[in-house]
């Protein structure tokens, strides 16, 4: 297999090298025969959304996901009204971009509060707002878990059971999981809840990390390089894969290390790790 066809899922997320501009990734995403990308909402309103989907276009690369709506706890009236609205403005910038994916990271508990199951049940009341709207723009909403050390201030979506419970209120057409390696690797219990999704037609994106000790200060940024951590990465994909999903297979890490360096030169050692550790076959 030639390395393009190697490369032909492969998409890398904006953070994995957020020291690009949006020109200087596309640039380096055409230099690299790299074929998708996973866009985050900030640079892209920085950039504007019509010139970024008009510069990928151009470019013939094709948007995976778009990072990152959610964050659906609040309690009070007036904020849930703000973060719908927001969600509904992520779901237009989805499709304005070409992407059918919305990647949500359903948001934290409220200042003060202790209560999960009710932070829970506020997302499930949001997503019955958004789904149908999603679905009139011809976006999936994807529920992504996150680990639960960001349980308290980002994410009460711990598990991948979790995220179905929540998804599986709505049409698989509408409502989904995103499965992050670097979020579930830990869980016995994931491999039966991707072949879960998978069944219900619910595995709408994946995204590769490793997991690298000692954590840093702050744990958000420690994602590791392909290959450099804990992450059996390649039974990771052929999990996935033997649910049914063929979909692609995007790199996103949040490293402080990473975003010091020269952006294209993380892309190709990103995209050297993805082959050595994520395809079938590859180097051990």
């Amino acid at each position: 297999m030639s390395e393009s066809e190697s490369l032909a899922r492969f998409s890398v997320n904006q953070m994995t090298v957020k020291q690009l501009s949006l020109p200087e990734l596309v640039s380096a995403c055409t230099d690299l025969g790299v074929p998708g990308v996973g866009l985050w909402r900030e640079p892209v309103q920085s950039y504007g959304l019509e010139r970024t989907a008009k510069l990928v276009r151009d470019a013939g690369l094709t948007v995976t996901t778009l990072c990152r709506g959610g964050f659906l706890t609040a309690i009070e009236p007036h904020a849930r009204v703000r973060a719908i609205d927001d969600n509904r403005a992520a779901i237009d910038e989805a499709a304005t971009l070409g992407t059918d994916t919305l990647v949500l990271v359903s948001g934290g508990l409220p200042a003060g509060s202790k209560d999960l199951h009710g932070a829970r049940s506020r997302i499930a009341e949001a997503l019955a707002e958004l789904a149908p709207y999603a679905a009139s723009r011809g976006v999936r909403l994807a529920i992504e878990p996150l680990h639960p050390m960001f349980a308290s201030d980002r994410c009460v979506v711990s598990t991948l059971a979790q995220a179905l419970d929540l998804a599986e209120r709505f049409p698989a057409s509408q409502v989904g999981v995103c499965v992050d390696t670097y979020h579930v690797w830990w869980d016995d219990r994931a491999p039966a809840q991707i072949d879960r999704a998978g069944r219900g037609g619910r595995l709408h994106a994946f995204q590769l990390a490793d997991w690298v000790t000692p954590l840093p200060e702050g744990v958000l940024n420690g994602r590791g390089q392909l290959g450099e951590g804990s992450v059996d990465l390649r039974s990771w994909r052929a999990l996935v894969e033997g649910a049914g999903y063929g979909g692609p297979i995007e790199v996103e890490l949040f490293n402080e290390g990473l975003w010091s360096r020269d952006g294209q030169g993380v892309l190709s050692e990103t995209v050297r790790g993805y082959l050595r550790h994520a395809l079938p076959g590859g180097a051990p």
